[in-house]
């Protein structure tokens, strides 16, 4: 996601550099969390949720850097064969094409509430970002709700990535905020394997996040952030789970 806090800009304004033209709605659906849209931009395919610009296929570093850099600190703790990664949110699609790009990876599971957002890859626009990587055999959607997947049992994960709304400091839809309380981390933390990584996206630095998660034991917390055109770097939070 490229967006800022309590958005400074207006409803469907993006915080990147517009395409040509006027936008061009693709497609637009009503779900059991309010409306999401789809359009097209000039070059650009742009998701708005209720209203508010979530998310764009302007640039993806960040996104990108949410499971490379997970990865980087599991080879760094010794490093382990073929682990298994939960991408919270297919949003755009980058985070998944991260990591079916890289054959280290096992288990791929990505969990995604929104079914308009899963057919947008399977059969529409978005799959230019995913690449074919739902064909991948190591990929497994997921169509639910991140936190009540993560509460339901099942295998551990060795990592956790997170872009779930905007972050842990602003969220569209009211009912995300849970994922970031501490009821939420203790959930992460349960589904982590030993050592495991939980690397979570927010779109501007959170000191209260980062506090948060050493309150809920995780260790080595730190940030690593992305520099954008306009507004605050997006941030990338990462931890190891709790002994």
């Amino acid at each position: 996601m490229t967006a800022d806090t309590r958005s400074p800009y207006p409803p469907y304004e993006t915080t990147a550099g517009h395409g040509a033209g006027a936008p061009h709605v693709l497609d637009r659906r009503d779900g059991p969390h309010g409306e999401v849209v789809l359009r097209r931009h000039g070059a650009l395919l742009q998701i708005i949720a209720n209203g508010c610009f979530l998310m764009d296929t302007s640039d993806g570093r960040s996104e990108r850097l949410l499971v490379r850099a997970a990865l980087r600190e599991l080879d760094a703790g010794g490093g382990r064969p073929s682990p298994a990664v939960l991408i919270g949110g297919l949003g755009v699609g980058f985070s998944l094409a991260e990591a079916a790009a890289e054959p280290r990876w096992g288990r791929i599971t990505v969990v995604e509430r929104e079914e308009a957002v899963i057919d947008w890859h399977r059969d529409g626009p978005l799959g230019e970002v995913s690449s074919g990587a739902l064909s991948d055999p190591r990929v497994r959607i997921v169509r639910a709700d991140l936190l009540a997947h993560l509460t339901g049992g099942g295998d551990p994960y060795d990592a956790l990535c997170l872009d779930i709304d905007n972050g842990p400091d602003w969220t569209v839809t009211e009912d995300n905020g849970s994922l970031y309380t501490p009821a939420g981390l203790a959930a992460c933390a349960r589904r982590l394997a030993p050592d495991g990584m939980l690397a979570v996206w927010s779109a501007q630095p959170s000191g209260a996040f980062g506090e948060a998660l050493r309150n809920a034991g995780f260790r080595r917390v730190r940030t690593e952030e992305v520099p954008v055109a306009r507004g605050v770097p997006d941030v990338v939070h990462l931890a190891t789970r709790p002994a």
